[in-house]
């Protein structure tokens, strides 16, 4: 058969969806579909943007209803990893992985090293490590067959846990939030509605409770919410449990989401009756427009991707060599940054969204002509460091 009697028998909504699906793509330098029959593994990577060096990015593992539904996924989060490694201000650009399966059925160590392979086949343009739905062990097996595995366990020579610095980070952010409103640090007797008690929104709560800080609590996990109203009481402070979407309305100075994204939307808004936003959940807000409405009601919103950095400036700093200290040190900057967020917001009269992201935007262009990862003389900055 010809070329044109076999484009006559493609229908042209094959073309269509084609487009579209290009279209989707075209913010990003590259999206690579993984498919391997014999371990059940299909998923996605997409490398948003490497100016900064190879894109970072944890891999997520989960059920999805359809192919469409992980590529906006992966595209969406990918491009939201450029914004946060530009405000860490870490040597790594934006990316992000998922893997479509139950990731309480479907993991085996088969599946991970033949995703270890197929991450190793970038060769060096992508690193990544857990996320929803994957945990520090599956990437043992991936790093079997790959050296672009970052956020190992601390035996097999990484840093361990990342809940950690990503806690302190968003402490950090209070206390950005305070100065701001209040012209000091001190959290002491505020009220905290803290929605989601995981790894983060736990050791949130701890910290919170040691600075003499008031909750509200909510988590599906109930046995989460009764420990941190127990550890309240031994402190001499006070975390009342609040049951699901009841989180929105509590009268409070923070709201601190660290649970899913997309919680700040047109049906939440109205029963927010706090004077600030400061959490760990990714992308928090529904759509970008929300920051405007914010604003409008006098909500200082600081933005996500800044708050819960401390896990990405430790999963980058790895590979370096682990150091707890350093990291640490490193999660103070998330204060300065968001002071600088602030600051650039009210001058301009916009958004903290758009003054972060002009931050981002402005860090990144100026090292476009003189940090491009596709040149192969160009080494990453722990390898020329060592």
């Amino acid at each position: 058969m010809n070329n044109a009697a076999l484009l006559s028998e493609i229908k042209p909504s094959a073309f269509s969806r084609t487009t579209d699906l290009f279209e989707k793509m075209q913010e990003h330098e590259q999206v690579l579909f993984c498919n391997d029959p014999a371990t059940g593994l299909k998923a996605i990577i997409a490398i948003h943007d490497t100016t900064l060096g190879p894109a970072l990015g944890g891999t997520r593992m989960r059920p999805y209803a359809t192919v469409e539904e992980a590529l906006e996924d992966v595209l969406r989060l990918s491009k939201a990893m450029t914004y946060k490694c530009a405000a860490a201000d870490v040597d790594f650009g934006g990316g992000k992985a998922v893997i479509i399966g139950d990731p309480a059925k479907d993991k085996t160590p088969e599946l991970f090293r033949a995703y270890g392979q197929f991450i190793d086949s970038l060769n060096g343009r992508f690193y990544t490590g857990t996320d929803m739905g994957t945990v520090l062990d599956d990437f043992v097996h991936a790093c079997k067959e790959t050296n672009c595995i970052a956020g190992l366990p601390e035996e097999y020579g990484g840093g361990g846990e990342t809940s950690i610095p990503t806690a302190l980070g968003v402490l950090y952010s209070m206390k950005a939030v305070a100065r701001t409103l209040w012209g000091h640090e001190k959290l002491n007797g505020k009220r905290f509605a803290i929605q989601g008690l995981g790894k983060v929104g736990f050791k949130v709560a701890e910290h919170l409770l040691q600075e003499g800080a008031d909750l509200y609590v909510t988590d599906v996990d109930q046995t989460a919410v009764d420990q941190v109203v127990e550890r309240a009481g031994k402190l001499g402070r006070t975390a009342t449990a609040v049951k699901g979407e009841e989180i929105y309305g509590v009268e409070a100075d923070f709201f601190v989401p660290c649970a899913v994204g997309g919680i700040i939307n047109d049906h939440t808004l109205g029963q927010l009756k706090v004077q600030a936003i400061a959490g760990a959940a990714n992308n928090q807000l529904l759509h970008e427009s929300l920051a405007f409405e914010l604003k409008r009601k006098g909500i200082l919103y600081a933005p996500d991707y800044v708050v819960n950095s401390g896990g990405i400036m430790q999963v980058s700093d790895e590979l370096y060599g682990p150091n707890k200290d350093r990291v640490l040190a490193k999660t103070k900057a998330i204060y300065h940054s968001l002071l600088r967020v602030f600051s650039e917001a009210k001058e301009k009269n916009m958004t903290t969204v758009e003054a972060a992201n002009l931050i981002c935007e402005q860090r990144i262009q100026s090292r476009r002509g003189r940090n491009s990862f596709f040149s192969p003389r160009k080494r990453a900055k722990w390898q020329i460091r060592h």
